[in-house]
C-alpha cells in the first residue's frame, strides 16, 4: 500500500507496479509517466510549487484512477482499453506546464496535448483515439453545470462525430461519458483519500490562495464542496469510494466530517459574536515568555500555515519573536461576564503576530504601533476571521538602532 504523504518517486513507482499487472506494461505508457514528471518539474510545477495542481496531484489522480478502476470492474463496464484511456486521461487531465493561474483550463489542457510534438509520437504508439481521451478530459470540467457544461457538452459532442469508434453510436458515447464522469470523480477525491486530516487542510489551503478566498472562508467552502460531490453525485461518488481500499475511503470520510465538525465550531463561535457574548481580551507578551523554545514553536506553527509564498522572512522568524521592539499580543476568548461559554468551553485563540507595524510621529522616544488587522486562529485549526478594529499600544524605542527588523514582515 502507498504510504501517506507520498513524493513524487513514490508515486511513480507505484504507477508503474499498478499498470504492469495490468497489462499497461507496453514501454509507451512508462514513457508518458516520466515525460510528464520531466516536464512538470523543469516548468516549476514539481512538489515545490505551491498550488493544488502541481505533479503530484497529476500522479495522485492517476494512481487512484488506476486503483479505483480495478476495483470497480465488477460494478461497472471497464475493459482493457478502457483502462488504458483511463490512465492516459488521468495523467493529462492538467496537462498545462506553461499555465498562467493553478487550475488548467481544459481547453488549454487539449490544446498543449495536440500541440505537443514529443507526445504525440508518444500517444501514436498507444493505439487510442485522441478524441476520446479529449472527451474524458472535458468531462473532468467543474462545476458541471449551467454555461458551462452546455459549452463543454458541445466540445464533446464534436469530439464524438470526430472518432470513428463512437461516431453514430449512441451507446459507445453514454459509455465514454461514464468514464469522463468517473474520472471527475477521481480527480476530486484523490488527494484527500492518500492523506489524513493535516493533507486535507494543506488541499484547502492551496486551493484557497489560488482562487484568492480569505482564510476565514475555507472551511465554509470545503463544506460545500463536499456537500455538492456527496449530495448531488452520490451514485458515482459512492462507485468511486467503494472501489478504493478501506484506508482510503476513511481518509476521505475523515476529512468530510472533520471540515464539517469545524464549520458547526465556527458558526457557534459566530452566534457568541451576534450575541454580544464574545469579547476578546488583549494583552502584551513578556521578553521573558518569549523567549520560552515552546512559545515559540507555538507561534511558528501558526506562522507556518500561511501559505508558502507568504512566507517571506521564514529564517528570521525566531529573532523576531524575542527582539525586545517586536509587540506581541495573545487573544483570549471570553464571556463578557468573565467565564466561557459551555458551548465554547476549552476553545482558546492561540497568539498571534501583528499584521503591520506603523509608526507614526514620536515624542519622547516613543513610537506609537497600530495594529489595524490581525487574524485568530482557533485551537481547532481553522482560521476563523479578522478582526476589523484597531488596537494602540506604545513601547519605549531607541529610534536610532537602525539593527531591529521590521515585523511588519511576519504575517499570521
Amino acid at each position: 500500500m502507498i504510504p501517506l504523504f507520498s513524493n513524487t518517486q513514490a508515486l511513480r513507482n507505484e504507477i508503474i507496479t499498478l499498470a504492469n499487472s495490468e497489462k499497461l506494461d507496453q514501454a509507451c505508457f512508462k514513457k508518458m509517466l516520466d515525460y510528464t514528471i520531466e516536464l512538470f518539474e523543469t516548468q516549476g510545477l514539481g512538489t515545490d510549487y505551491y498550488g493544488y495542481h502541481n505533479i503530484e496531484h497529476e500522479l495522485e489522480v492517476t494512481y487512484i484512477t488506476l486503483l479505483a478502476a480495478i476495483g470497480a470492474r465488477n460494478k461497472f463496464e471497464i475493459d482493457q482499453k478502457d483502462l488504458e484511456y483511463l490512465y492516459t486521461a488521468a495523467l493529462f487531465h492538467d496537462f498545462d506546464p506553461q499555465k498562467s493561474v493553478d487550475k488548467p483550463h481544459e481547453d488549454s489542457v487539449i490544446q498543449f496535448i495536440s500541440l505537443d510534438k514529443e507526445l504525440q509520437k508518444l500517444l501514436n504508439q498507444t493505439d487510442l483515439d485522441l478524441e476520446l481521451i479529449t472527451v474524458l478530459i472535458l468531462r473532468t470540467t467543474y462545476p458541471w453545470k449551467g454555461k458551462l457544461r452546455e459549452k463543454t457538452e458541445e466540445k464533446i459532442k464534436a469530439c464524438f462525430n470526430n472518432s470513428d469508434i463512437t461516431k453514430n453510436d449512441e451507446q459507445k458515447q453514454e459509455h465514454f461519458m461514464k468514464l469522463g464522469w468517473f474520472l471527475s470523480i477521481v480527480d476530486r477525491v484523490s488527494g484527500y483519500a492518500l492523506g489524513d486530516f493535516s493533507k486535507a487542510l494543506e488541499i484547502a489551503k492551496k486551493n484557497a490562495h489560488a482562487l484568492t478566498w480569505h482564510p476565514s472562508l475555507i472551511t465554509q467552502r470545503s463544506v460545500g464542496y463536499f456537500e455538492d460531490l456527496l449530495n448531488n453525485e452520490s451514485n458515482m461518488c459512492e462507485l468511486v469510494l467503494r472501489s478504493l481500499p478501506n484506508e482510503m475511503r476513511k481518509n476521505f470520510m475523515n476529512a468530510v466530517i472533520s471540515f464539517m465538525k469545524l464549520r458547526e465550531k465556527e458558526l457557534r463561535i459566530q452566534n457568541e459574536s451576534i450575541l454580544d457574548r464574545l469579547k476578546l481580551i488583549t494583552t502584551v507578551e513578556s521578553l521573558k515568555k518569549r523567549s520560552d523554545n515552546r512559545f515559540i514553536s507555538n507561534i511558528f506553527s501558526i506562522y507556518d500555515e500561511m501559505p508558502k509564498p507568504l512566507q517571506f522572512t521564514r529564517i528570521g522568524f525566531t529573532d523576531s519573536v524575542k527582539n525586545k521592539n517586536t509587540v506581541l499580543s495573545p487573544s483570549e476568548k471570553t464571556m463578557l461576564m468573565g467565564r466561557l461559554s459551555d458551548s465554547v468551553k476549552g476553545d482558546r485563540l492561540k497568539n498571534t503576530l501583528c499584521r503591520k507595524k506603523y509608526p507614526t510621529k514620536t515624542t519622547d522616544c516613543q513610537t506609537r504601533y497600530f495594529w489595524n488587522r490581525f487574524h485568530s486562529k482557533w485551537a481547532t485549526g481553522v482560521w476563523a476571521g479578522a478582526l476589523n478594529s484597531e488596537r494602540c499600544f506604545t513601547k519605549k524605542q531607541n529610534l536610532m538602532d537602525t539593527s531591529i527588523s521590521p515585523a511588519s514582515d511576519y504575517v499570521t
